[in-house]
């Protein structure tokens, strides 16, 4: 289809840098470019005049990663659930959940911890620690995209008319999750390093797919670790999983970040043992870094 064909309201599936591909309500596919103060997230909504992007409709739940170089990247947008991949084999970087999870109550998404490669004898310990540590922030689920155990609970997770994505480090099988939830889909799947232990990053750009059930998911390309965006300290003190059950019974102080400040429920369920010190210790390096974050952007 040509881009001077192309009109109407969309969704873009794709992203190119420059060019987006598009799924338009009437059922059409196509490629439009980008001019440079374009801004546009898979995900989003847009509207489309004889091939030139004229609007970016407002958009909830969009999912944002700070780089390497510190830089923001929009990942996704129009967002209803967030699917947090591990697996026995690469280890996910420390803190990588919780970073998952405080992001997806923060935009108001529906998280979920999905172990895979529950193929491996490795599997069951991991998805026991993980339920362990997380159950009471969101479902942890155990699945194996090898062997399709656990993806009908996936399929129902993701119902018709809400969009998920699955964040991961490269090699946890994100796109093989996809691949057996889509067979026809075939996306590139990369083996682990031998040596270091880590994915290769196969996926190269988010695409958005839709599923059997009517659901959508999106593909993003793997990351190394998923730095906090857009999170203030007093929705990380709010949100950070783990505290869930003493912070009904409020900090003396609204403001409370946990850290040494009298009447805190948290330091006191620490203190009482009921919170494991290093889930607070992992607390206080995630604060530390989004303070620090704050302060360099100032």
């Amino acid at each position: 289809m040509e881009a001077s064909d192309i009109s109407g309201e969309g969704v873009v599936v794709a992203h190119y840098g420059i060019a987006v591909a598009l799924r338009l309500e009437c059922g059409k596919t196509g490629r439009v470019r980008l001019r440079r103060s374009q801004s546009v997230r898979v995900g989003d909504r847009v509207v489309v005049e004889a091939g030139i992007l004229e609007a970016v409709r407002p958009a909830h739940g969009v999912l944002s990663r700070r780089d390497s170089h510190g830089r923001v990247r929009s990942v996704a947008a129009n967002l209803d659930a967030l699917g947090i991949v591990l697996a026995p084999r690469p280890a996910s970087p420390l803190g990588f959940v919780d970073r998952g999870l405080v992001a997806a109550r923060a935009l108001g998404l529906e998280a979920r911890v999905v172990v895979n490669k529950a193929d491996l004898p490795e599997a069951d310990a991991l998805h026991r620690e993980m339920s362990a540590h997380y159950s009471a922030a969101a479902d942890v689920v155990l699945v194996s995209a090898k062997t399709g155990a656990g993806l009908d609970d996936l399929r129902a997770w993701l119902q018709p008319g809400r969009r998920g994505v699955f964040v991961g480090t490269s090699g946890v099988g994100k796109s093989s999750i996809l691949n057996a939830l889509l067979p026809d889909l075939d996306l590139s799947v990369g083996e682990i390093n031998e040596v270091s232990g880590l994915g290769r990053h196969v996926t190269s750009t988010a695409t958005l797919h839709q599923l059997g059930g009517g659901g959508e998911l999106i593909d993003t390309p793997g990351f190394r670790d998923f730095g906090p965006v857009e999170v203030s300290a007093a929705e990380l003190a709010a949100f950070f999983p783990g505290f869930e059950d003493f912070l009904d019974r409020r900090c003396r102080f609204r403001d409370c970040l946990h850290r040494t400040e009298p009447g805190c429920a948290v330091l006191a369920a620490v203190e009482a043992g009921q919170i494991p010190a290093q889930r607070h210790a992992a607390y206080l390096a995630l604060l530390s870094e989004l303070l620090e974050i704050v302060e360099l952007g100032r």
